[in-house]
């Protein structure tokens, strides 16, 4: 099947239904890769099958694992306690996430592995992971340009202990870090001032990891040696920030299944608010807190969202979640709630567009590192459609009103922002249209179908 080179969303009549949205794309990388590190057999259910994952499950086979397709979303990992030394080249496709976590997990065995991606992964920085994976003692070749890939990376067998405190919330450099610590001498520590997605944490816990976790507020025993006496004095202190222990030790296959992910979700629920006389159903989201700032900022701004069926699922609380269309207006996002949302402000901002007044986005610098600068993006593709947006260093005011489209939006490669204006287009005076729709492919396979499934009018173009 050819992909088009262009994809235009016009005016719906109301969108209808009930859908599922496609596995969780963050649980899916890490399944992989600790099914890949553990001893054992690892069954997955429900994993996305989007090009992202599958150039994490192509990595994960490279290093040794066998890695078998059963079904659909129904995957086997057959992992030997560790990587080996590759073949080849990791070529991590557009997947910034699997390339980070990887480099974290390969940094513990003793082998040489060269790291590349497509020209968008090129441009994405990678310091912030080799950093402390370098003072744990694994080395670090750039290959080309500083601080971007590929490069090449030698594990260190084992890694030293140490303690890291992130500077920004960030899951991708977290989890690095634990997967590197999983090889380090007595492991690692990780503090977070503020507490980002904790899908590694909670997946190590399940392939039988020793790690330990102080939330920020939760009182934990002290105990010290007084140094005139001699003698040993306990007491109790609040713990300032969330801190993560994890020991070093030998993981175990676990089986694992994988939610709907609360981000693809936020299209089709997306368009359902702003599209009149919609009302949409997307069953099996994961519901975990750290996952779930969008729909608590939706609610601030009138949208008729509710969620039904909670129940568990893999660990995680899954529900069914309903949008209905709704008259929104603009709010002011709290900064702290960045870490919980920060790949939903570009479907957040085209929401916006549609409310009532002006809607804050500030404290989301990190949407400028990731597939693309995706806050200069929104911006532009915005501005292009007849919104006024004011641009800032750390985020943007989004301007709401009548929106006329009419538009064809640069994309970058970046699926979010493709995804995102499409959305917009399905509820814009004028159609929509954006370029290189191929790369939707990387979180949303049949992200169109599905659409059109609902009733929205989304089509190839010339």
């Amino acid at each position: 099947m050819t992909t088009p080179l262009h994809l235009t969303a016009r005016r719906s009549r109301p969108l209808s239904g009930t859908t599922r949205a496609p596995g969780d794309k963050s649980m899916s990388h890490r399944a992989l890769i600790l099914g890949a590190m553990a001893t054992g057999v690892t069954d997955i259910d429900g994993l996305l099958e989007g090009d992202d994952v599958l150039a994490t499950a192509r990595a994960v086979a490279a290093f040794g694992a066998g890695v078998e397709r059963l079904g659909p979303g129904r995957w086997r990992v057959e992992g030997h306690g560790g990587f080996r030394q590759p073949a080849g080249v990791i070529d991590c496709g557009n997947a910034g996430t699997g390339v980070r976590l990887l480099m974290g997990a390969a940094a513990g065995y003793p082998i040489t592995v060269t790291f590349d991606g497509d020209a968008s992964l090129r441009k994405r920085p990678m310091k912030r992971v080799t950093d402390p994976l370098a003072d744990m003692g694994a080395t670090f070749e750039w290959l080309g340009e500083d601080d971007r890939l590929p490069l090449r990376i030698t594990g260190g067998s084992p890694l030293f202990e140490r303690t890291f405190r992130l500077e920004v919330a960030s899951a991708q450099v977290k989890s690095a870090m634990l997967l590197a610590g999983v090889n380090a001498q007595g492991g690692v520590q990780v503090i977070e001032p503020v507490r980002s997605r904790d899908h590694t944490e909670l997946m190590l816990a399940a392939f039988g990891a020793d790690i330990r976790i102080v939330d920020a507020g939760q009182i934990v025993e002290t105990l010290s040696v007084d140094p005139a006496t001699g003698q040993e004095r306990r007491g109790t202190v609040v713990n300032a920030e969330r801190t993560i222990w994890l020991e070093r030790g030998k993981l175990t296959a676990a089986s694992v299944s994988v939610p709907g992910d609360p981000s693809s979700a936020a299209f089709p629920l997306a368009a359902a608010l702003i599209v009149p006389g919609s009302q949409v159903t997307v069953e099996g989201v994961m519901l975990n807190p750290l996952r779930t700032g969008l729909f608590e900022t939706w609610r601030e701004m009138g949208a008729d969202l509710t969620i039904s069926n909670r129940r568990a699922a893999g660990g995680e609380e899954v529900g069914d979640v309903t949008a209905r269309h709704s008259t929104l207006k603009g709010v002011v996002v709290p900064e702290g709630r960045a870490a919980s949302m920060i790949d939903e402000y570009p479907i957040l901002a085209a929401t916006a567009a549609f409310a009532e007044g002006e809607t804050v986005m500030r404290g989301i610098g990190e949407m400028r590192v990731k597939e693309s600068d995706r806050i200069a993006l929104m911006a532009a593709g915005l501005r292009a459609c007849g919104v006024e947006v004011q641009e800032e260093p750390e985020g943007f005011i989004v301007g709401g009103g009548p929106v006329r489209g009419g538009a064809t939006v640069r994309t970058a490669h970046d699926h979010r922002i493709a995804m995102s204006h499409l959305v917009l287009g399905l509820a814009a005076g004028e159609p929509v249209t954006v370029d290189e729709p191929a790369m939707i492919a990387t979180s949303f396979p049949g992200f169109v179908e599905l659409m059109c499934g609902l009733g929205a009018d989304i089509a190839a173009s010339t």
